[in-house]
């Protein structure tokens, strides 16, 4: 039987234009909003992920990071 889908948690969440656009599209593309669209991905992150890429990925984040905030 599947779990109900029931949304229990808000917080506020800053995101950056560019991810929020991809949010925006991946939610639009699979049907959801973007709520949906990110409980889905961190219910199923294992699956969805790739581990080096992520890796990968957040070191160029994390070393961008302070640049882009100003």
């Amino acid at each position: 039987m599947p779990k109900r889908f029931r949304l229990t948690r808000r917080f506020p969440v800053a995101m950056t234009e560019d991810g929020y656009r991809r949010l925006k599209r991946f939610a639009n593309d699979a049907g959801l909003d973007e709520g949906e669209a990110l409980s889905f991905l961190f219910e199923n992150f294992e699956s969805v992920m790739d581990e080096d890429n992520l890796t990968h990925r957040l070191r160029i984040f994390n070393s961008e990071l302070e640049a882009r905030k100003r």
